[in-house]
C-alpha cells in the first residue's frame, strides 16, 4: 500500500455500513434483497449522524438498495443533502442464495466452502464461492470505478458513502488494509479514505 503524501487535490471519503436490517437479526444472506432497517438499525443510523454532525460534506453517496438508501437518508437530512445512489455501491449479488438462512447456504454449499477454505488470500479473491454470484474481484472493480469517479468529481471536498460491510470488507483486503481472515464492519461502521481518483490512502477506521 503506498503511503499517503500530502496533496490537496484529494477528495476525502467516510464510507460508512447501512444500519442494522432485520435480515441481519434473522442471519439471512442479504446481497441484492432488500430487509427493512430494523429500530436497532434506525437508531444507529441516527447515531452515526450525530458522530457526523461535525463534518462538512458536499455530497451524498449510497447504494440504491434501500438499506443503505435510508441510512444515508438520515445523515444527511440535517445537512440539507439530497442522496445520489448507484448501482456500483451494491452488495455481492448471491443469487439464488439471497433470503436464505446463512448456515443453510453454508450446508448446500459446503463442498465449495471446503475447497475456498484451503486457498490462498489471493486466490480467494478471485474464487466464485456462490455460483452465478460475484468474486470479491468484482465487486471491488465496480467499488473503485465508483470511487475514482466520484474523487475527481469532488476534488478537494468531503463526500458521504452509504455501502455494505461486504463490498467494503473486499475493498480493504484489496488495499492491503485488513486481514481476509478478520475483517469485520459492523453495522453503521465506517472508515475515511482520500483519493485523487487514481490512488487510495485509507486516513482512518
Amino acid at each position: 500500500m503506498k503511503q499517503f503524501q500530502g496533496n490537496k487535490d484529494y477528495c476525502t471519503l467516510y464510507i460508512a455500513r447501512h444500519g442494522e436490517t432485520q435480515w441481519n437479526v434473522d442471519h439471512r444472506l442479504q446481497g441484492q434483497k432488500d430487509s427493512p432497517l430494523t429500530e436497532k438499525g434506525l437508531l444507529q443510523a441516527k447515531i452515526l449522524a450525530e458522530k457526523l454532525s461535525v463534518i462538512h460534506f458536499d455530497a451524498v453517496y449510497s447504494s440504491d438498495l434501500l438499506r443503505a438508501q435510508r441510512t444515508a437518508e438520515v445523515v444527511a437530512l440535517e445537512k440539507k443533502l439530497a442522496v445520489a445512489t448507484t448501482e456500483l455501491l451494491r452488495e455481492h449479488n448471491y443469487d439464488k442464495y439471497e433470503g436464505m438462512k446463512v448456515d443453510d447456504v453454508r450446508h448446500e454449499l459446503q463442498d465449495a466452502f471446503s475447497e475456498y477454505a484451503r486457498l490462498s488470500d489471493e486466490e480467494k479473491f478471485r474464487y466464485r464461492l456462490i455460483p452465478n454470484g460475484e468474486t470479491d474481484e468484482e465487486i471491488t472493480a465496480r467499488f473503485i470505478t465508483f470511487l475514482r469517479e466520484v474523487s475527481v468529481l469532488h476534488r478537494r471536498q468531503t463526500v458521504l458513502v452509504v455501502s455494505h460491510g461486504g463490498i467494503m470488507s473486499a475493498f480493504l483486503v484489496h488495499l492491503g488494509f485488513a486481514d481476509p481472515e478478520k475483517v469485520r464492519i459492523d453495522n453503521t461502521g465506517y472508515f475515511t479514505l482520500l483519493s485523487d481518483g487514481v490512488d487510495f490512502f485509507v486516513e482512518a477506521t
